[in-house]
């Protein structure tokens, strides 16, 4: 379980948030803007379009309507996109499909009541978190995993070359790692590239 202090700090980040609302200038579309200005965001309005996201932007709020099913986001479901919150007014197989498709991390019913947009907000920024903590994990495993798989070839190409034993390559790629005061990993990148190279 999260530590109480962590998810306090979503809430306090919650204030001054920079919000990017992408919905049409209606009557709820005003209540939504008013319960951000009293929670204390910076928000930035749009409809339906908008090409790039203001800078800092840490959270969007976007309306599912037939004006916006088929307009293109370029900064949608890109690395660093932010968090994203769908505004549904009814449910049905296609409005649920675009909710899939915006990747949202929560869902707000509207009309938008004085209830429920602090919480879906703060659930919003908590799962986005936790995703990119995931996907840095995922990151760092697979980097690992190329690196190794990198010394194991350089590894594989020295015991075949110079006709020594697994133990003794390796011991050859971590003298010369101390040697050039490099990275192990970056030594056998450059043994299996010279390799490419010269065609052996």
């Amino acid at each position: 379980m999260k530590p109480l202090a962590d998810h306090a700090s979503v809430l306090r980040r919650i204030r001054g948030l920079s919000v990017a609302v992408v919905h049409p200038q209606d009557q709820d579309g005003e209540e939504l803007l008013a319960q951000l200005s009293r929670i204390g965001c910076d928000v930035h309005a749009a409809w339906p379009q908008l090409e790039t996201l203001p800078d800092e932007t840490g959270l969007v709020l976007m309306a599912v309507r037939p004006e916006t099913l088929r307009v293109q986001y370029p900064w949608l479901n890109r690395p660093g996109t932010p968090a994203v919150i769908a505004v549904v007014t009814y449910e049905s197989p296609v409005t649920i499909e675009a909710v899939l498709q915006l990747d949202a991390r929560a869902t707000l019913a509207s009309p938008v009541r004085s209830f429920g947009l602090l919480t879906a907000m703060a659930l919003a920024l908590s799962q986005h978190a936790r995703h990119q903590s995931r996907e840095r994990y995922i990151q760092r495993l697979e980097q690992k995993s190329a690196q190794q798989r990198i010394v194991l070839q350089a590894k594989q190409l020295m015991m075949r070359t110079r006709g020594v034993s697994e133990d003794e390559a390796y011991a050859l790629l971590r003298s010369e790692s101390m040697v050039r005061r490099a990275q192990i990993e970056q030594v056998a990148h450059e043994i299996v590239e010279a390799h490419k190279l010269l065609g052996l």
